[in-house]
């Protein structure tokens, strides 16, 4: 994806370098349509520079810093020292990871996707999260929900959704539910304790998943997995709710699992 519009000043840009001369270096920039700045020679390196193609390459992908902006004059002013190393690695990493956003836009809608649907998608995500890699990072791990405050269609939406969950990788993703637990019986108490421990897994939960159940408010419990991914997490949270209704039912009590909680908030 790249922005139709400028770079503000101050901002860290990815560009290859396409010609030296001994005054500077021009730089396409990759994330911005058509636009080319330029790095002067005192803007390459720290200290004297004898011969600028001891400290650049043609062709070399670089970060920069917008010094500054004209564009009536079609300019954008760069600069090479002004980023230190911490910088220039994140600003490669969030770079490479919106062209894997924009390979996972074609997987979402197509390879053959239109202009003026990728445009409005991509905006909408832009808005929202400031990039394609965060909206389908937030849908990997939120769902369909983390979208409800953009324009995208459900269509559109459960796309992105499908195409996140089967392609984003995140450290840690929580899902939470909920499971309603009743018993009549005069052992009703010791019915739903079981329950309970029958949705914590008996202590057969993988070492990589953590599950937690608590009290809500009668009859109302909370389940909370947090696993390494999304298919996983909502697998154990599904798991742990039927284990739940299971051994309840299985004593003359009832069980219903929800994803949204019922009774007033704590």
């Amino acid at each position: 994806m790249k922005f139709s519009g400028w770079p503000d000043p101050g901002e860290l840009v990815v560009g290859k370098i396409d010609e030296i001369e001994d005054f500077g270096v021009f730089v396409d920039l990759s994330e911005y349509e058509g636009k080319r700045g330029l790095v002067h020679v005192s803007e390459v390196a720290s200290g004297w520079i004898k011969n600028i193609r001891d400290h650049v390459n043609e062709g070399q992908t670089v970060v920069a810093k917008v010094l500054d902006v004209d564009e009536d004059s079609q300019q954008i002013d760069l600069s090479l020292k002004d980023v230190n190393d911490h910088q220039r690695s994140e600003k490669i990493q969030e770079w490479k990871n919106e062209q894997k956003a924009g390979n996972w836009m074609e997987l979402a809608f197509g390879e053959d996707i239109d202009d003026e649907k990728y445009t409005h998608v991509a905006n909408e995500m832009l808005a929202e999260f400031g990039g394609l890699y965060g909206g389908f990072e937030q849908a990997a791990i939120h769902g369909p929900e983390a979208l409800d405050s953009t324009d995208l269609t459900d269509e559109e939406v459960e796309k992105i959704v499908d195409t996140a969950r089967e392609n984003v990788s995140v450290p840690y993703v929580t899902v939470t539910g909920y499971v309603d637990l009743e018993s009549a019986s005069s052992g009703g108490v010791d019915d739903i304790k079981e329950a309970l421990q029958a949705a914590e897994g008996n202590g057969d939960i993988p070492d990589e998943v953590e599950l937690e159940v608590t009290y809500v408010g009668a009859p109302e419990y909370r389940i909370r997995v947090k696993a390494p991914n999304y298919k996983t997490a909502e697998s154990q949270l599904e798991s742990s709710a039927a284990r739940a209704e299971d051994a309840i039912e299985t004593v003359g009590g009832s069980g219903a699992f929800h994803r949204e909680r019922r009774t007033d908030d704590e």
